[in-house]
């Protein structure tokens, strides 16, 4: 079959790095090995100083077949921007790569790695966690080397910089995108990625998903800038830059509900951040909007069960449950996840089904990822 059109077959959104004294690093080579969902014959690499204040170099470079853990099963080739190997990233600013002739068959691993050689600012990324959400970095210059230097790598689950992979395939294939918060940030993407590598050949799962991040409000100050941007900041610009999307499940706004504690507990929570059952459900009406605008069907996933968790309260499981029963209800969706109802104990659905629990009563378990990513209906991965 002809390769015709462009598909995101690995994505990430970007966001703020937890602000450290350390907020610079050079001469360093970062390597993420990446899982491809498709066959083709081209790729091209996005990369995004979004969230950055000052502008950033990426001296070079490459990406080769590898295994799960970056070590490099072939020779590199050289990803360019413009013919050149090495690209200047204004801040605010997401750039894509030229096209790279590379032969690649679904399930097998590329790694994309580039260094910096010159300090520079790694403000702008995405901490990520899950069985195919892995990366590396490496004191040096080694993009050409097959196996990075053991004395000299650490690995991480921070993504800097790289937050899209396109792959040049067959029509046939689309991408589902997964967008949210720190839920949607770890592990069930990557289920719902592994179920699809199993049965659903034609269909790549991206995750546009930030710890901590609200639909209506983000903050303006360093303690908790890494919490990200607010739906209005993020939801457009995220979702319309994976190519060959087909359609987002929606999972976000727990954390407005959580996060106001009054500004005598935490001055940076005041108790005006909380919203209304309406006014979140406007924040998701925008989101169907955009998302339809742009051709994308659209699906609900309802909010998680929060008894337990440290500001837990009467008043925020009863607007849970307001946004939830708007979820399931409306007919502005195309479809619903159910994830509270798949998760939730029998007996008392404000509170996790026994061993659904990660331990603090927001975060569901690894058992419980898999269980998101078998509640996504088929329909929606055909």
């Amino acid at each position: 079959m002809e390769n015709t059109k462009w598909v995101s077959t690995w994505a990430n959104a970007t966001s703020i790095i937890t602000r450290q004294v350390e907020n610079y690093t050079k001469d360093i080579t970062l390597r993420y090995p990446i899982k491809s969902a498709f066959n083709g014959s081209k790729l091209r690499f996005g990369f995004s100083n979004f969230c950055g204040t000052e502008s950033i170099t990426i001296t070079s470079a490459t990406v080769a077949k590898s295994d799960e853990k970056g070590n490099l099963l072939s020779d590199t080739t050289a990803i360019t921007f413009k013919g050149k190997e090495s690209v200047t990233i204004e801040k605010g600013i997401e750039i894509k790569s030229d096209e790279i002739p590379f032969n690649i068959n679904s399930d097998e691993y590329i790694s994309v790695s580039f260094y910096l050689k010159d300090f520079t600012e790694t403000r702008s990324a995405v901490l990520v966690t899950g069985p195919l959400s892995k990366g590396y970095y490496a004191l040096g210059n080694n993009i050409n080397e097959k196996v990075l230097p053991v004395e000299k790598m650490k690995s991480t689950n921070w993504f800097y910089f790289l937050n899209n992979v396109e792959v040049l395939t067959e029509e046939k294939n689309k991408t589902v995108i997964c967008y949210g918060d720190s839920i949607t940030a770890q592990s069930w993407p990557d289920y719902l990625a592994e179920k699809c590598f199993e049965n659903y050949k034609d269909t790549a799962i991206v995750r546009r998903a930030v710890c901590g991040t609200r639909i209506l409000r983000q903050y303006e100050c360093i303690q908790y800038d890494s919490y990200g941007l607010k739906g209005s900041n993020r939801f457009e610009r995220e979702i319309s830059s994976v190519s060959g999307a087909d359609s987002v499940i929606i999972q976000h706004g727990i954390n407005d509900i959580i996060h106001p504690v009054g500004v005598e507990n935490n001055v940076f929570r005041p108790w005006s951040d909380l919203p209304t059952a309406e006014e979140m459900i406007a924040g998701i009406e925008e989101y169907i909007r955009i998302a339809k605008n742009l051709g994308l069907k659209v699906y609900g996933g309802t909010l998680l069960p929060i008894e337990g968790w440290r500001t837990y309260a009467d008043f925020r499981e009863k607007l849970r449950n307001e946004v939830n029963e708007w979820i399931r209800t409306t007919d502005k969706f195309d479809g619903v996840v159910d994830f509270d109802k798949a998760l939730r104990d029998e007996n008392n659905h404000s509170a996790f089904k026994n061993g659904y629990d990660s331990g603090d009563h927001l975060h569901p378990s690894e058992n419980a990822y898999k269980v998101m990513a078998e509640t996504v209906p088929e329909s929606i991965l055909e």
